[in-house]
């Protein structure tokens, strides 16, 4: 069954050779069709759709593999394609016979022949199809394979891409987008963003390659997926035996000198052409070369050399001895030391070999080690460097960077292990003040309360004499305070952060608190600034990077996405945030489940749920093995409000399950209502809007009590949407004024038209969500304003503002809101009608409607046919149908319960 899913593979990104083999299909004057390039890109496989496409088209079809074995036989590869009783023996009359009996007659199509691994043709066969093809018998498609070796093909066989009648295309290796393309098509689902680096580093873009990849992390379990998201397990990523007997061939080309070569570079490379030609002469590192087994680089002054690919190094490295191994290790080592290890890198590289050599290394060599390591953020290596150092080694220093480490790869009870052992060492105030800054962020990403963070801040305070400690420490409680939800109190307390560091005294303090700061102003609606400070802390840690003892300076990119999101420029957060992604990926960094959950509540509100979904299951993955609840909770709430607007209830009730079942904690970054979007959405996709807008207003409340004003803005946009839009417009018109940029105002803008229901004040506020790039709500806003316009019997208008509305919703990955769903009818749904209508729709009868809602069954009824009747239907099944509603039952009683401060009156309150 795995083999099955992955063994055809869906084309992609060759949409233009296939065109350009239309285009040669259908040229009368056209003879042939070559496909080049590398082992493994995919030559076949688009030979092979190429062939089907003729045979669709009506052409007679034929296919023949060429083979070295074949090949040493006149005519083999394609003896199987010539007509019976055909004498050979002369070959002028002979072909000419073939030519005449495979000619295309009156009323018969050319042939059109496949020849894989054209290039390893016999001359017969070679000239046989050249005369076939000249001669317009048949239309070739050939499939070559590119190599470096300068060996030359044949003549008779170059000749059969010789030419203006024959169509050349030259494949290269996939790009990182195509792979993400081609492996969840095969997969059938989004693949978190670490898999797909991973696949796409190890496999180079290799097609071969990287399905045997996909197959053996299938067949080992180590790639699987959720009901959201497949996840590749950390580790090493297994291929096939399929795989290595195909790298195996590959390498097999090496002759003996060359391989020890081969050897050293799949443990140390890239080395010096110096170090290769230590085991081999210059000329069998050429003939290496020449193969295309390994790279030679030039730069400047540097020679270096590196296997051709990342697959090589695995299957030597799977090949070779444990004696071999670490006598290769070790001769590299010290070769490395005999020259003086001067370049940067060399002591972490001496390090690496001598610990993979025998378990073991120079104290002092591997704790400079893990110096480098550090700042090339590889955690992991420092890691791995630092619990091989003697205990006896141990000083503050490695403490705190081993406690760093495991806080950056979310190992949070590891890291207070050793942050406790680096506090035992801790002489003075500087050291106690250093392990108390790393120690307060450990445990405010772990799921301690934030008053522990708290308190371990305190202490320190009450230790720390000095002025400068003690404003380092205030810094620190502002980073605190933002990042655990509080970002009113936080922004007190860093209100006077330097704008210019070159009179700052920590500068890695004073990145903590330009790291938190931006995402405080962005919460409180002063985005201008946020984005500013948030360019600011970002220039100044790539300027001091190499002394930063921060984490990547990508990281500020998280606070910028939240700043432009809440500025209205979406597609600017977006470019910055992906980008930010990749490179915090490469790290393999866990702190960037943040920049995920960032990312996924952007595209909600640019109105593209399907994408929102697709990044809050990647947080969520990030999110769950590390137990990061404060991020796991925005990440699950966001889930089920995307999986309900998008109609898939199943999904949002068990995202919904996993939610509720974590531990109550105190609100986080941003967990002060937000959280709670996608149970009122819930809801909502079941019809209960009323108790949908309670828990949106509950949450509004909680928002605003904790000063997340932009956060407060977004939950009352929702209640408006689904139906409050009089309670919520005078507050969201305040706010408007209070936050900065166009997302506010365009917000304030929906509501109040919403609420008047005036059509034209509708089309305006199309306008100002369309200019902000928020597609659902311009979408809603052009449906709401079609179904007034219908009212009122302004046809021509009506149907403009619905193709305004059509072309809006198109962009928003199937979204389904109430508003776009009932904004069909030849009038405007009441609020209440709506409800009904909804609540009627999955199937709830009049009775139970009548018992949620408080109202009589006649009641319900009387709504219920107004609702008929401007929807222009007779039943429920009709109704369902014109409302797409889900097809999953419901009763009137959703799984979600409201929260213990949700009212029934649905009106804002201020105080």
């Amino acid at each position: 069954m795995v083999r099955d899913r992955v063994g055809r593979w869906p084309m992609v990104g060759r949409g233009p050779e296939l065109d350009a083999f239309t285009a040669a299909l259908v040229d009368r004057e056209c003879r042939g069709f070559v496909v080049g390039g590398p082992a493994g890109v995919g030559k076949s496989r688009l030979a092979e759709e190429c062939l089907d496409r003729a045979a669709k088209a009506g052409f007679r079809v034929g296919r023949a593999t060429a083979s070295a074995a074949a090949g040493a036989v006149p005519l083999g590869a394609i003896a199987h394609l010539l007509p019976a009783g055909v004498d050979l023996s002369d070959p002028v009359a002979g072909f000419a016979a073939v030519a005449g009996q495979l000619a295309a007659g009156p009323g018969r199509r050319r042939w059109v022949l496949l020849v894989d691994d054209m290039h390893l043709l016999d001359s017969a066969s070679a000239v046989l199809l050249r005369q076939l093809m000249d001669t317009g018998a048949i239309l070739l498609i050939g499939t070559v394979r590119t190599v470096r070796t300068g060996e030359p093909y044949g003549e008779t066989v170059a000749a059969l891409q010789s030419g203006d009648a024959v169509y050349r295309v030259d494949l290269t290796v996939l790009s990182p987008e195509q792979i993400e393309t081609l492996v969840q098509a095969v997969l059938g689902g989004p693949v978190a963003r670490r898999a797909l680096h991973e696949l796409s580093a190890t496999s180079g873009g290799n097609v071969l390659y990287l399905r045997e990849l996909v197959l053996g992390a299938l067949n080992s379990g180590n790639l699987a997926g959720d009901t959201e998201i497949w996840q590749l397990r950390e580790g090493w990523l297994p291929g096939t035996t399929r795989l290595t007997e195909v790298i195996g061939a590959r390498l097999a080309a090496a002759d003996a000198a060359g391989r020890p070569v081969l050897e050293l570079l799949a443990l140390c490379e890239p080395l010096p052409l110096a170090d290769a030609e230590a085991l081999a002469p210059p000329q069998v590192i050429a003939a290496l070369e020449q193969t295309g087994l390994i790279c030679v680089t030039q730069d400047r002054r540097r020679t270096t050399v590196s296997l051709a690919h990342p697959l090589y190094g695995e299957v030597l490295r799977a090949g070779l001895p444990v004696l071999r191994r670490r006598t290769l290790l070790l001769d590299q080592a010290a070769r490395a030391e005999s020259f003086g290890a001067r370049r940067r890198g060399d002591l972490l590289r001496i390090a690496t070999w001598r610990l993979a050599a025998t378990g073991t290394a120079d104290p002092a060599l591997l704790m400079q080690a893990a110096v480098l390591a550090r700042h090339a953020h590889d955690y992991p290596q420092t890691i791995a460097l630092l619990q091989a150092l003697p205990e006896q080694h141990h000083t503050i220093a490695t403490g705190l960077r081993l406690g760093e480490a495991f806080l950056e790869t979310g190992h949070w009870d590891e890291a207070e292990a050793a942050l406790a052992r680096a506090d035992a060492l801790a002489i003075g105030e500087q050291e106690k003040l250093a392990v108390a800054l790393v120690r307060t962020t450990n445990l405010l990403w772990s799921n301690v309360p934030v008053t522990a963070a708290l308190s371990v801040n305190n202490a320190a305070l009450d230790r720390i004499t000095s002025p400068t400690g003690r404003r380092q420490l205030k810094i620190n409680e502002g980073f605190l305070r933002i990042a655990a939800g509080r970002p009113t109190q936080g922004l007190a307390l860093l209100e006077d952060l330097e704008t210019e560091v070159s009179g700052v005294l920590d500068i890695n303090t004073w990145l903590r608190g330009a790291w938190m700061k931006p995402a405080g102003l962005a919460l409180v609606g002063r985005t201008s600034e946020a984005a500013a400070w948030a360019e600011r802390a970002h220039a100044v840690h790539r300027q001091v990077e190499e002394r930063a003892l921060a984490s990547h300076p990508a990281f500020h990119r998280i606070p910028l996405v939240l700043a432009l999101t809440e500025a209205g420029l979406p597609a600017e957060a977006r470019r910055e945030g992906e980008r930010a992604y990749v490179e915090l990926t490469a790290t393999g960094s866990g702190v960037r489940v943040w920049l995920a959950v960032l990312l996924g509540r952007m595209e909600w509100l640019a109105g593209r749920p399907a994408t929102a979904r697709r990044w809050w299951a990647e947080a969520a993955a990030l999110a769950r093995p590390i137990h990061h609840a404060m991020a796991l909770r925005p990440a699950l709430g966001g889930l089920t409000a995307c999986a309900a607007v998008l109609g898939d209830l199943d999904a949002a009730e068990a995202s919904l399950a996993e939610h509720h079942a974590l531990p109550p904690l105190a609100p986080g970054l941003l967990s002060a209502g937000e959280e709670r979007l996608g149970e009122a959405w819930l809801l909502a996709a079941r019809g209960h809007l009323s108790e949908a807008r309670s828990v949106l207003t509950a949450a509004a409340r909680a928002a605003r009590s904790t000063g997340h004003l932009t956060g407060e803005a977004l939950l009352l946009t929702d209640v408006a949407r689904l139906g409050g839009a009089k309670e919520v417009t005078d507050r969201l018109t305040e706010l408007s004024q209070r936050c900065d940029g166009a997302l506010a105002p365009a917000r304030a803008q929906l509501a109040a038209a919403l609420a008047a229901g005036d059509p034209d004040r509708l089309l305006r506020a199309a306008d100002a969500c369309q200019a902000i790039g928020a597609d659902l709500l311009a979408a809603e806003a052009a449906t709401a304003a079609a179904a007034a316009q219908r009212q009122t019997h302004q046809t021509r208008r009506a149907s403009a503002a619905a193709h305004r509305a059509a072309a809006a919703r198109a962009r928003c990955e199937g979204a389904r809101t109430p508003l776009l769903t009932t904004g069909q009818a030849a009038a405007p749904l009441t609020a209440r009608e709506r409800e009904i209508a909804l609540l009627a729709a999955v199937g709830n009868a009049s009775k139970d409607i009548a018992q949620v809602l408080t109202l009589s069954v006649r009641t319900v009824d009387n709504h219920l046919h107004h609702a008929y009747t401007k929807l222009g239907v007779t039943t429920r099944r009709e109704l369902a149908q014109i409302l797409r509603a889900p097809s999953t039952p419901s009763g009137p009683s959703p799984s979600p319960s409201p929260s213990p401060d949700a009212r029934p009156d649905h009106r804002y309150r201020l105080s």
